[in-house]
């Protein structure tokens, strides 16, 4: 049975403007400048404390490590205020189902946070597994991220299709030998995807065309 592994942000759904509101309360409480919706897109993809970091260090401060708590404090509870899927996507996922496939999701956001989008989006009945970027001792772009999910649905990598915008998709996806398509409308760049997607509305059919129906 095939598989379709999905990155979360930036591919799934468009969350850019929940983690910038929460980003933007944080840098409030510590009395350092806002960002803009842009340049909070451009630090998305590594996960929280990554994403922390980046805005301390844009803004000549070191992180400090309560700082993460207190993001994560702040953005759980409100992480599907203004996220919603990506027009299209619930509709792909279901004709994946149809046809099918299993489907994943592999994220390197908390687990907790990513089961409190999933559930508030009603989405996670879509998906056999969930892995968050803690639920392994490593994340992408390491490849046993993916891998972890391989091994939890006894899936063959050559029978699975990594779908992501961002880099640490792409690489994760070489590292463990399975092939990737970019997701054109997320937040990242497709350099090294084997394939890349323009809408979500367009995946099932690529991938079907591309790597074949069960």
């Amino acid at each position: 049975m095939p598989l379709a592994i999905f990155d979360l942000d930036g591919t799934l759904v468009d969350s850019a403007p929940d983690l910038h509101a929460s980003l933007n309360r944080l840098m409030d409480r510590y009395g350092l400048a806002p960002f803009l919706l842009p340049e909070v897109k451009r630090m998305i993809g590594d996960g929280v404390r990554v994403l922390v970091e980046k805005a301390f260090s844009a803004r000549g401060v070191p992180l400090m490590e309560e700082a993460v708590k207190s993001f994560l404090a702040d953005y759980e509870p409100n992480s599907a205020v203004l996220t919603r899927p990506y027009p299209g996507m619930v509709e792909a996922l279901e004709t994946f189902g149809k046809e099918g496939w299993q489907r994943a999701i592999c994220t390197n956001k908390p687990i907790a946070a990513t089961w409190v989008m999933l559930d508030a989006l009603r989405l996670g009945g879509y998906f056999e597994l969930v892995l968050g970027g803690d639920s392994l001792p490593v994340k992408k772009p390491d490849p046993g991220h993916i891998r972890g999910v391989l091994e939890g649905l006894g899936v063959d990598p050559l029978d699975a299709t990594m779908i992501g915008d961002h880099q640490n998709d792409i690489r994760a996806a070489a590292g463990a030998g399975v092939r990737c398509v970019f997701a054109a409308w997320g937040y990242g760049d497709g350099i090294g995807a084997d394939l890349s997607c323009g809408t979500p509305a367009e995946l099932p059919e690529l991938l079907i065309e591309a790597f074949g129906a069960p």
